[in-house]
C-alpha cells in the first residue's frame, strides 16, 4: 500500500473545460497529463515524486477511459526506455523519477533516446530535491540535460505555470524532436493552487495503432554511422528548432523589463523564493509586482541568447539566481555577453553561496548584497548592541527587515543533534540489534550498505555500514572484498534495491564470480523508503499488478545454494543464530539471509482503521504493549543502546536509594516486542512485561480483571507493610 491514498483527489482528474482544479501541484501535473493527450505514463517512485505515481496507480480507470498505459517501472532505468515508443511513432509519452539518482541510473537509456531523437513528445518529469529537502547526494539534473542535449524545464512554482509547462513539453519536443525534461522542485510537487482546466483528451495516435502498423527507421537506431549524423542533427536542426519554439511561445517571462538599470536573471523554480526576497528589501508587493526588471528562465536549457542579451543590454549590473554547483548558466551568460559586447556586469556566485539551497534567507542577504553595491536600497546602519536581545526602540528607528540580526550561538551548542533513525517497531531494527550481538562473539565486520531505510543503520545506536554505493547496490559494495580471510563481508539491501537492480548486479554477480560473502535481504513487503509501493514479492493482493513472487525463489533460481529465510525479524536470537551460521560456516559460495517482517508504518495505516472501525461497532478489541518493571529495571539502559526504538526512554528512579533513572516505555508503543526479545536475547534483564489493552471488554474480561486487581493490590500492600517494618 502507497504512503497515502489519493482515491477522492483522482477524481479532481475528470474535471472538464472551464472548470476550477484545486489542488496540490503534483495532482496537477497528472491532469495536464491527460488534457495533453499522452499514451503512456511510467516511473520510478521517490521524493519528491513519489504522489505522481500514487496519484496514476489510483486512476487507473480514468487512464484506461482514454486509453492510457500505465506502467510501474522496475528502475528508472526502465522508465526511460519506456519512451522508445515514442521514436517512430507519433505517441505521446511521459516518465517520471527522482533525481539525481534517477537519471544516473536512467542516463544510457536517456542518451539513446536523445540521440537517435524522438517523433512524438517524449517528457521525462524529473522531481528535484536538492537541497536540505534531499536525502540524496547534491547533484544538479542539469548536467545531463546538457551531457545529451535535453532540453529542460524550470517553470515557476505555481500550478498554472506548471500546467502549461507539461504542455508545452510535449509541442517543444515534438517541435525539435527531442526528449524534454521538466525539472519540478520539492516546494513545486506540494505547492496548492488553482487552475482553469481543460478536457482530457485521447491519444490521437494509440498503442494499438503502434502494434497494427510497426514502423522502422533505421535512422532513429543509435549505430555508426547513424550516431555521427546524429550529433550534427543535434547541433544544426534540433537546436535551432527548440530555441525557435521558446522565442515564438514566450515560454520565459519578462516582469518590469523596463523598470531599471539593474536586474535579476532567475530559474523559473526560484521565482517565488526570489519575490520573497524583493518583498522583504521593499522591491516588490505580496502580489508579486516588482520594482526591478526580471527575466524568468521557465526553460533552463538551452540558454537563449537573443532574450538574454536584449534584458542585459543597457543594464549597469545583473544578478543572476542559479540554484547549485556547478554554476551553468553563469558561464554560458557570462560568454554569451562577452560575444555580443554586452558591458554589463553579471553577477551571481560572487554574491551568493557556491553551494546549497538558496533558501529565502540566503536570497534576501544576496538581494541587499547587491542592490546596497548599485545604491538602490541603502546598506543597512550598523547598530552597536551590547547584549544578544536588540532593544526594541532600535529596531523601531531602523524598521524590521534591517534590524542587525544578534549574535547567535552555534546551534550545535543549542539544539541536541536528531539524526533519523528507524520508525517505532520497524522490523529492520532488531536486524541491526542482532549483528551488534554477532560481533560481539565474532568481532566486526566489513558492512555494505544500501539506499533504503536500512541505510538509518550507519547512526547511532547501531554504527553498523561502512560504504553505500547506491540502490540495490550493497552486494555490488563488498564484490571486491571477495578473498579468503578470517571474515566474510556482509552486505545489506532492501526488497526494493533487490528488484530495482540487485537481483542481477549483487545476487547473480556473487554467484557468477563464486563470492563467499553474505547478503542480507530485507524484505518488508514494500519499497518502504519511497512510500510504501507494492513490488513483486508483495504479500497484499493486487488488482491490477502481480504480487506473492518469493525473494528466495528468485535467489535460487540465479544459482544461490545457501539461501535461509526468517520469516519474523522480531526474533532476535533466532537471527543471531542464522547471522551467526552463515558468517561460521564451512559451505563455500554466496549466502543470502532474507528477513522478513511487514513494514510497521504500513502495517498501522492498514490495521489503525480497521481496529478504530471495530471499537466503535462494539467489537472486543485486544492491542498489546510493552513496559518496564522500574522495580526490576537496573537503570543499565543496554536495552536502549541496542535497540534504539524511540518509544523507550527514560524516566526517575522511583527507589529513593536508587539514582539512575530507568527505563521506560511510552504511549506510541505499538507492540512489536523488539525491545524485550532484544533484552532477552542479550541477557539483559527480566524487566520487560507485555501488557494487553482491551476495548470493549466482555464479561470475563471485567471478572478476571476485578480478580487480578484484588490479588495484586494485596499483594502491594503486604509489600508495604513489609517495608515499613524495616524503615529507619
Amino acid at each position: 500500500m502507497a504512503e497515502r491514498s489519493f482515491v477522492e483527489e483522482v477524481k479532481k482528474l475528470r474535471l472538464g473545460a472551464g472548470e476550477v482544479f484545486s489542488g496540490e501541484g503534483i495532482l496537477a501535473v497528472t491532469k495536464a497529463l491527460l488534457e495533453s493527450g499522452v499514451a503512456y505514463v511510467a516511473g520510478y517512485q521517490g521524493a519528491p515524486i513519489s504522489h505522481l505515481m500514487d496519484v496514476l496507480a489510483d486512476a487507473q480507470d480514468i487512464l484506461a477511459e482514454q486509453g492510457i498505459r500505465f506502467e510501474n517501472s522496475a528502475s528508472e532505468a526502465t522508465a526511460a526506455a519506456t519512451l522508445a515508443a515514442s521514436v517512430n511513432y507519433p505517441l505521446r509519452g511521459a516518465v517520471t523519477f527522482k533525481a539525481t539518482v534517477g537519471t544516473n541510473v536512467a542516463s544510457d537509456a536517456l542518451a539513446n533516446l536523445a540521440s537517435g531523437g524522438v517523433t512524438g513528445g517524449a517528457l521525462v518529469i524529473v522531481g528535484e530535491d536538492y537541497g536540505e529537502g534531499s536525502s540524496i547526494m547534491q547533484e544538479r539534473s542539469h548536467a545531463f540535460a546538457m551531457k545529451s542535449q535535453i532540453w529542460m524545464l524550470d517553470p515557476r512554482p505555481n500550478l498554472p505555470s506548471i500546467v502549461e509547462a507539461v504542455k508545452q513539453g510535449f509541442e517543444l519536443s515534438e517541435a525539435s524532436h527531442t526528449p524534454v525534461m521538466l525539472q519540478l522542485r520539492i516546494r513545486a510537487c506540494h505547492v496548492h493552487g488553482q487552475f482553469i482546466a481543460s478536457d482530457n483528451r485521447a491519444p490521437s495516435f494509440t498503442l494499438k495503432q503502434a502494434l497494427e502498423q510497426p514502423q522502422r527507421d533505421v535512422g532513429r537506431i543509435v549505430l555508426p554511422p547513424a550516431s555521427f549524423v546524429h550529433e550534427q542533427e543535434k547541433v544544426n536542426d534540433r537546436w535551432p528548432a527548440a530555441v525557435r519554439f521558446i522565442e515564438e511561445r514566450g515560454l520565459n517571462e519578462f516582469f518590469a523589463e523596463d523598470a531599471g538599470d539593474l536586474g535579476i536573471i532567475v530559474q523559473g523554480g526560484s521565482y517565488n523564493t526570489l519575490m520573497r526576497a524583493l518583498e522583504r528589501v521593499g522591491l516588490a508587493d505580496v502580489y508579486g509586482n516588482s520594482q526591478v526588471p526580471l527575466y524568468v528562465m521557465n526553460v533552463a536549457y538551452p540558454v537563449i541568447d537573443s532574450e538574454v542579451v536584449r534584458f542585459c543590454r543597457g543594464k549597469r549590473a545583473v544578478l543572476l539566481v542559479e540554484e547549485g554547483q556547478p554554476n551553468f548558466i553563469e558561464q554560458n551568460v557570462a560568454t554569451m555577453l562577452r560575444q555580443a559586447g554586452c558591458d554589463t556586469a553579471l553577477h551571481g556566485k560572487d554574491l551568493l553561496p557556491v553551494a546549497g539551497e538558496y533558501t529565502a534567507a540566503v536570497l534576501l542577504k544576496a538581494a541587499r548584497a547587491f542592490f546596497e553595491r548599485y545604491e538602490r536600497i541603502a546598506p543597512v546602519p550598523v547598530v552597536p548592541v551590547a547584549r544578544k536581545v536588540i532593544p526594541l526602540t532600535a529596531v523601531a528607528s531602523i524598521g524590521v527587515d534591517q534590524a542587525p540580526e544578534p549574535a547567535l550561538a552555534p546551534i550545535d551548542d543549542t539544539v541536541h543533534a536528531r539524526p533519523p533513525g528507524f520508525c517505532t517497531g520497524c522490523p529492520e531494527r532488531p536486524i541491526f540489534s542482532a549483528i551488534k550481538l554477532v560481533e560481539r562473539e565474532l568481532g566486526t565486520h566489513h558492512i555494505s550498505a544500501d539506499i533504503g531505510c536500512h541505510l538509518f543503520s550507519i547512526l547511532p545506536p547501531f554504527n553498523l555500514g561502512n560504504t553505500t554505493m547506491g540502490y540495490g547496490l550493497g552486494a555490488a559494495g563488498a564484490a571486491a572484498l571477495n578473498v579468503p580471510a578470517g571474515k566474510r563481508a556482509i552486505s545489506v539491501m532492501g526488497d526494493g534495491g533487490f528488484w530495482h537492480n540487485g537481483l542481477t548486479s549483487g545476487i547473480a554477480n556473487a554467484v557468477f564470480n563464486r563470492s563467499d560473502n553474505l547478503t542480507i535481504v530485507v524484505d518488508n513487503n514494500y519499497t518502504s523508503a519511497t512510500g510504501g509501493q507494492d513490488i513483486l514479492s508483495s504479500t497484499a493482493h493486487n488488482p491490477t499488478r502481480s504480487t506473492g513472487h518469493e525473494i528466495e525463489q528468485a535467489v535460487r533460481g540465479v544459482g544461490v545454494k545457501w539461501v535461509k529465510t526468517i520469516r519474523r525479524t522480531y526474533d532476535v536470537a533466532g537471527m543471531r543464530r542464522l547471522l551467526r551460521e552463515a558468517l561460521t560456516t564451512g559451505e563455500k559460495g554466496p549466502k543470502v539471509l532474507i528477513a522478513q517482517s511487514e513494514c510497521m508504518l504500513n502495517k498501522q495505516r492498514r490495521e489503525k482503521p480497521l481496529v478504530r472501525k471495530a471499537v466503535a461497532a462494539g467489537k472486543r478489541v485486544v492491542r498489546e504493549k510493552f513496559g518496564v518493571d522500574p522495580d526490576t529495571c537496573t537503570g543499565d539502559h543496554s536495552c536502549i543502546r541496542l535497540s534504539g526504538c524511540p518509544s523507550l526512554s527514560i524516566k526517575a528512579n522511583p527507589d529513593p536509594l536508587r539514582t539512575d533513572p530507568v527505563a521506560h516505555v511510552l504511549d506510541s508503543c505499538v507492540g512489536c516486542g523488539n525491545c524485550g526479545d532484544v533484552s532477552h536475547a542479550a541477557v539483559l534483564c527480566p524487566s520487560f512485561y507485555k501488557a494487553q489493552i482491551v476495548s470493549n471488554p466482555s464479561w470475563w474480561d471485567r471478572t478476571r480483571d476485578r480478580v487480578g486487581g484484588a490479588v495484586v493490590g494485596w499483594l502491594q500492600r503486604a509489600e508495604a507493610r513489609r517495608r515499613d517494618r524495616y524503615a529507619f
